[in-house]
């Protein structure tokens, strides 16, 4: 597959961008050669386009189903409930939508935490996109820890089967929901095999005070403990920290996702993103799952991230528009080794083409501060990844019957 993409805006520069098989090859000016798709770039930017570090994807099938209520009230009677009715093809045609949904908000990869993870390959696979998916630890009842054992086990004999747009990673759920011995022996697996493991971790303030109660620390402390912390950890939420918290996270190299949009719905708390950044923790984007978000748009994290990182530092130089882009873009992808994130020779073929005529991106003083503060989705026109055109001219082929499909699962988990 080759692909030119002509007289496109880069860095503020008018120039061409060569792709061939799955890398830029070249970027400059007047661009010849035989290429099987040539895109017009004119009145468009090419960017880095989106890694999604925290998500349930098939969650698309309850987006809606329980709003504006207390977190125990809204798991326990409403989400649980509605999860336990998920068949895999309900997984396969949700994680088909969420799919789609970030193609075309311009999100090429997310780090899936979910059920069925066989359905949500096959639906990445055929979507052309990028994921990490996780390999699910949760002390449920004995039939699903037996289901899951045996998922698991599945998906490592065959982990290397897959494209290289799919990762295995170790998912245990949250230290309340996964007995310490479990935690342990998943913490073992992943430093032996060099996979990352995703992980919620102090979202509420009731885990930390549990943790200190159970065990004489604060959930971070306890994950150090136990070996569960390292450079491919990618720590979901993490609001609840005290200075010692940070610290260990700084020593371990881990990965925190900040989840605004769900973080502030649900009332979990403020997130530290001035003070961990300038610790040197790396702060990704995630945008968690429908049923809290409701959506998967990255434009809506950034600006919401940014806003919510000044309320918490107190002033409006709590978070530039500059870092929290790149907290979306080049550090989520730095998360997960995936060789993107900037649009360079040599790097992996992933961008987004955003269309400089919308309304939304006039004046044009500042195109960061624009895609941060002034942007939605309907500015992304086409979506490359891994140099394939998954979107142009805002087509994605197939929508319709996705959406025909997720619609039909959606309606028996009313």
């Amino acid at each position: 597959m080759s692909i030119l993409v002509k007289n496109v805006s880069l860095n503020g520069k008018i120039t061409d961008i060569g792709i061939e098989e799955n890398r830029i090859t070249k970027i400059a000016s007047g661009i010849e050669g035989q290429f099987e798709t040539v895109i017009d770039g004119s009145g468009h930017a090419a960017l880095p386009p989106f890694y999604n570090t925290h998500c349930h994807a098939a969650m698309t099938l309850l987006r809606g189903i329980a709003d504006d209520m207390e977190l125990h009230e809204w798991l326990t009677e409403h989400i649980w409930p509605a999860e336990g009715k998920l068949t895999p093809e309900d997984i396969y045609w949700g994680s088909r939508l969420a799919c789609a949904e970030m193609i075309r908000s311009g999100t090429v990869f997310f780090n899936d935490m979910y059920f069925e993870p066989f359905e949500t390959i096959r639906a990445v696979e055929e979507s052309g996109i990028r994921a990490a998916i996780g390999m699910i630890v949760l002390n449920a009842d004995e039939e699903a820890n037996r289901k899951n054992r045996k998922t698991n086990a599945e998906l490592m004999e065959r982990r290397h089967e897959f494209s290289s747009r799919i990762q295995i990673a170790w998912a245990p759920h949250a230290i309340y929901t996964v007995p310490e011995k479990n935690l342990r022996e998943t913490g073992e697996s992943a430093r032996e095999c060099g996979l990352p493991l995703h992980i919620h971790l102090a979202e509420t303030d009731r885990e930390v005070q549990d943790c200190l109660a159970a065990h004489g620390c604060t959930p971070t402390e306890y994950l150090a403990r136990i070996g569960c912390l390292s450079s491919r950890t990618l720590a979901a939420h993490a609001i609840y920290l005290n200075e010692r918290d940070m610290e260990i996270l700084r020593e371990n190299g881990v990965n925190l996702a900040y989840n605004p949009c769900s973080n502030y719905k649900l009332s979990s708390g403020r997130f530290h993103f001035r003070r961990l950044l300038d610790q040197g923790i790396r702060v990704t984007i995630g945008t968690d799952g429908c049923a809290s978000n409701n959506s998967l748009s990255m434009f809506d994290e950034m600006k919401m991230g940014a806003i919510g990182a000044k309320l918490e530092f107190g002033g409006p130089t709590g978070c530039s528009a500059e870092e929290i882009y790149r907290a979306a873009t080049r550090s989520g992808a730095e998360a997960f080794g995936i060789d993107g994130g900037l649009i360079e020779e040599g790097r992996l073929a992933d961008m987004i083409l955003v269309n400089l005529d919308s309304p939304m991106m006039v004046a044009d003083h500042n195109l960061i501060s624009n895609l941060v503060y002034a942007a939605d989705s309907s500015c992304v026109s086409t979506v490359i990844c891994d140099g394939k055109v998954l979107m142009r001219d805002r087509q994605i082929p197939g929508l319709e019957e996705i959406i025909e499909n997720a619609r039909r699962c959606a309606r028996h988990l009313r």
